[in-house]
């Protein structure tokens, strides 16, 4: 009787031991998936937290530019952007009175044609930029122009949104020195003498 009593005891020993392993290895296999979830959660808070700012910033790591191969992660890298991005706000501003002079072009010489044909001295002072037909060759140039504009003005947006500092500060910096360069023509008074000399 003591003898399958302790025969007994040791297979109740035996099975607890087994019951106690398996509920042991159960809860590391837990924790251990938790752990991983935490772990993968933190790092996505993480690389959010990094990547989003709501207000303007000056960072050189971690940086998307528009696209996500576009990512600065050196102070060597955020120059060659800053660089990029004040070099297409220039050519913004060159576009835009590209797109200018284009329209005065094209509406000196459909009033110079109209002048002439009545015998009147062809000279204006100001000339309305309009293109008066919609099929023709210099109203596709307008389109295509104004297509490449429209895409360049959401793109510095966009990057300008970033919040990040030396880029905006870029932006700015480009487009002031574009309209030094190139808006002092929108002054200038088109003389349509110019074609005949």
């Amino acid at each position: 009787m003591n003898h399958d009593h302790h025969m007994m005891s040791n297979g109740d020993h035996t099975m607890m031991q087994g019951h106690m392993n398996t509920t042991m290895m159960m809860k590391t296999a837990r924790n251990s998936s938790m752990s991983a979830i935490n772990h993968k959660h933190s790092a996505h808070d993480t690389s959010i937290h990094e990547e989003v700012h709501m207000t303007f910033y000056f960072g050189t790591n971690g940086v998307d530019i528009l696209f996500e191969a576009w990512r600065v992660n050196s102070v060597g890298g955020m120059v060659g952007a800053c660089i990029a991005v004040c070099l297409v706000a220039m050519l913004y501003e060159g576009l835009k009175v590209l797109r200018e002079s284009l329209l005065k072009k094209y509406a000196a010489k459909e009033k110079y044609s109209n002048v002439n044909s009545n015998g009147v001295e062809p000279y204006v002072e100001t000339i309305e930029p309009t293109v008066s037909k919609m099929l023709s060759k210099p109203h596709f140039i307008q389109t295509f122009l104004h297509l490449v504009q429209v895409m360049v003005s959401y793109a510095l947006m966009l990057i300008f949104m970033t919040y990040n500092a030396y880029l905006a500060i870029s932006i700015i910096f480009g487009a002031g020195l574009g309209y030094f360069l190139f808006g002092w023509k929108k002054a200038v008074i088109v003389d349509m003498n110019e074609h005949c000399h």
